[in-house]
């Protein structure tokens, strides 16, 4: 998932940050490339395709293009069949990751992850940050989170788009994360539609739904629940042409509001302040901190801890 990778990102930061010289691959698949291009901490980009997965002579010759290069250190974030067998394929002095019991014989150091939130920082972040730990010590007080790394015609590009849409110089715009990556992600749409007349009777701003055109029907679902002046402020048919053009629009918006996932992520890597609401059952400490006044996260164990 794009959060995953993009969460991924502090490790190559603190990495850079600990030895400037290091020269760092990233091993992402190609949906999530977005949120890592023009990151200086990144030196190369190595794509897995889809191909990989439907093909096992494809996938075999991907795995051996690994040992062309000589690695020092091998960091597997995600933990999966694929990863592993990645990490397995390098001739890495150190290879690290999370111990599973199946596995933990493919690696030189295995990191224990911690399901204790703290208010420091999302567990997300900390459990990837200590997957350095065995490379080096100097760690213990850093603090990071992830950074999108936009240029400056991309910004130009989508300022030129929001003018097709605004209703003035001054025009603010607000993104909604109006669904889940899921249903069991996704605030219903009647409450939903809720959150959306009172932003409305509170803001002029033009309200931009982030969402792709396959997922109309559930978008209507919710635009059809809100009053008639919530609606004529809300861009509907807006779309940005690609994940990048959609990273350029909403470094242009004021917040992001709705439900937690991806584009939350993204938003604050943006420093765009946030307002998301969490599923019941994703642990809001794994994403999320309170310790931040620009980012605010609610959950229903925040209301009913029982």
């Amino acid at each position: 998932m794009i959060g995953d990778v993009l969460a991924s990102t502090i490790i190559c930061q603190r990495l850079k940050n600990i030895y400037p010289n290091c020269i760092i691959h990233f091993v992402a698949n190609r949906n999530t490339i977005a949120v890592l291009e023009n990151n200086p901490n990144i030196d190369k980009l190595i794509i897995f395709e889809q191909k990989y997965r439907t093909s096992k002579l494809e996938f075999h010759k991907f795995l051996k293009s690994f040992r062309k290069t000589k690695y020092l250190a091998a960091i597997d974030a995600y933990g999966k069949l694929e990863s592993n067998l990645i990490t397995l394929f390098t001739e890495a002095e150190i290879k690290i990751s999370h111990p599973k019991w199946y596995t933990k014989w493919i690696y030189t150091h295995t990191v224990k992850e911690n399901l204790d939130p703290s208010n420091d920082i999302p567990l997300a972040f900390q459990n990837r940050l200590n997957l350095i730990n065995p490379i080096s010590s100097k760690l213990a007080s850093e603090v990071l989170f992830p950074k999108i790394y936009l240029r400056a015609d991309e910004i130009e590009k989508a300022q030129a788009s929001l003018t097709t849409i605004s209703n003035g110089t001054r025009q603010q715009f607000i993104m909604i994360s109006i669904l889940g990556s899921g249903r069991n992600k996704t605030y219903p749409a009647q409450y939903m539609a809720e959150v959306l007349d009172l932003v409305c009777t509170n803001t002029e701003a033009r309200l931009i739904f982030n969402y792709i055109p396959n997922q109309k029907d559930d978008v209507l679902e919710i635009y059809n629940k809100c009053n008639r002046e919530t609606k004529s402020q809300i861009a509907i048919d807006f779309y940005a042409e690609s994940l990048r053009d959609f990273l350029a629009v909403l470094s242009q918006c004021i917040m992001l509001i709705g439900n937690e996932g991806g584009a939350v992520n993204m938003a604050k890597a943006l420093e765009i302040p946030t307002f998301c609401m969490f599923s019941p059952f994703i642990l809001k400490g794994a994403w999320h901190n309170d310790n931040s006044q620009q980012h605010v996260g609610v959950h229903l164990k925040d209301y009913a801890p029982e």
